[in-house]
């Protein structure tokens, strides 16, 4: 009997160790997957070390734009929730939708259907005059001597900080719109960026850009050596999308007579709110928003989101930029899609479904209604003289065979918009003076701009063109000197 005993007792011990290894695994397994909100997450051990820092950018202004400081006035409550502190978050938008005669609700923002105020104590630090590219530039690079007005708030970052920018605006090919011109350019972003890196200025960054060819401002120009992630709502030859538009699905409240978000930028803050960024890395993101702005494959109403720079960030967690809201504590790092196809409207086309909600709720104003079509008329007049002057230039400087082929040319992936940025900007100014402002439509013509120095067009070859295209065209109130050069 004891003998027995001694031949089984061995299995006994071991399955007894067995269990007591699985009880411990499945107890251990079971404390990780449910916490209460605040309860610190033992999984990741990893802490920030520095300190968080964040610029967010709504680079328009005008009610009609409404859903790019909706983007970031939301983008800035998803960070305070995060835990960023209000001192570390520049905040540049023009501030003029919230509080709009044309806002349904007074001093009220939202960027969803249903969404809430993300209005609600967003700081003024750039706003009106003061959103300008300079301004952007000296904040970043934290100079308080460069910042003209504002509240002289800048990013006084340290080598162990991570930096979080976002920027919702217009855009178009090697350039981001500002509401006060000139608009930032590419070579003049990434110079600001290596100045930056080489201040020891930070440890990692992560970048968010929402306009349309967004991918040009970082195609072929953005080095993979500065510690430095970006992510674009496009590449570098389509448009972004603005969503959450009156007549489309999902529809804003019947109040609204514009839209409310852009795909790009609503799919990162939503993804972000459902999900636990203390797991979730920044390439699950990416994919995850990636498939969304694309509308899930459908690109003709949706665009290809890319990446460059330092894309061994992607394994790093979100929360070490965005911050960890402990609200989400059970909540996975990836559960699936938000929402279904969306409907969407072109970033350039959502000015003119805005001045047409515009005149169609003017019922029996008939004065009102006559000023709104004048003003659509007149906005339809200036996008064709833009389209048909930049095509009779590049007939004028190409001859009628050549000239639209090289005037819409797109270069190979890995080579930058143009070789000679100081070259594209005296173009641009060029045409303006003789043409009038570009406006935010007419950013989409600055590839045949820069394919223009590409050629090795002269100065004063343009500027006979440009007199000859525009010679008898009244530019009136937009030209340059009433509204700034876009360059």
């Amino acid at each position: 009997m004891f003998s027995n005993f001694l031949s089984w007792w061995p299995w006994m011990l071991l399955l007894l160790s067995l269990h007591g290894s699985v009880a411990r695994q499945n107890r251990f397994e079971w404390e990780q997957v449910i916490r209460l909100p605040g309860e610190p997450d033992d999984a990741d051990v990893d802490e920030i070390g520095g300190t968080r820092w964040a610029v967010l950018v709504a680079g328009s202004s005008g009610y009609g734009n409404y859903r790019h400081q909706a983007d970031v006035c939301h983008a800035y409550q998803v960070l305070i929730k995060g835990g960023v502190k209000e001192e570390n978050i520049v905040v540049f938008m023009y501030d003029d939708i919230a509080n709009s005669e044309m806002n349904p609700r007074p001093g009220v923002i939202i960027n969803h259907p249903q969404g809430p105020n993300v209005y609600v104590g967003v700081p003024k630090d750039y706003t009106g005059d003061d959103v300008t590219a300079e301004n952007l530039y000296a904040v970043i690079l934290g100079d308080k001597s460069k910042v003209k007005g504002g509240s002289g708030k800048v990013i006084n970052s340290k080598a162990e900080d991570r930096i979080f920018i976002y920027y919702s605006d217009h855009g178009g090919p090697g350039l981001l719109g500002m509401p006060n011109r000139p608009y930032v350019y590419a070579m003049d972003f990434i110079d600001v960026l290596k100045k930056k890196h080489a201040s020891k200025g930070y440890k990692k960054m992560v970048i968010y850009i929402e306009a349309c060819e967004s991918g040009s401002m970082f195609e072929g120009v953005m080095p993979k050596d500065l510690d430095i992630y970006v992510t674009t709502a496009s590449n570098a030859q389509e448009s972004s999308w603005g969503t959450y538009c009156p007549g489309v699905e999902p529809a804003p409240p019947p109040e609204y007579i514009t839209c409310l978000g852009d795909l790009y930028s609503v799919a990162w803050m939503e993804d972000s709110e459902t999900h636990n960024l203390k797991r979730e890395t920044v390439k699950q993101q990416y994919k995850s928003v990636k498939e969304r702005t694309s509308n899930f494959n459908n690109y003709a109403l949706g665009s290809h989101v890319m990446q460059y720079g330092d894309t061994n960030i992607t394994d790093e967690k979100l929360y070490l930029y965005q911050g960890f809201d402990p609200a989400t504590v059970n909540l996975p790092p990836n559960n699936g899609r938000l929402e279904a196809k969306m409907e969407v409207v072109n970033q350039r086309d959502a000015e003119i479904l805005f001045m047409w909600k515009m005149y169609e709720r003017l019922d029996h104003q008939t004065e009102k209604k006559k000023e709104i079509l004048e003003k659509i008329a007149e906005t339809v007049k200036h996008r064709k003289h833009l389209d048909g002057s930049v095509d009779l230039i590049g007939v004028l400087l190409f001859g009628p065979t050549k000239g639209p082929s090289i005037l819409q040319s797109v270069r190979e992936p890995g080579l930058p918009l143009v070789d000679d940025w100081q070259c594209l900007k005296s173009r641009v100014r060029v045409f303006e003076t003789h043409c009038g402002s570009l406006t935010q439509y007419g950013m989409k013509h600055m590839r045949a701009f820069a394919n223009i120095c590409n050629s090795g067009i002269s100065e004063d070859s343009m500027e006979e063109a440009c007199m000859t295209a525009c010679g008898g065209y009244n530019v009136g109130l937009l030209h340059p000197s009433k509204r700034g050069y876009s360059a």
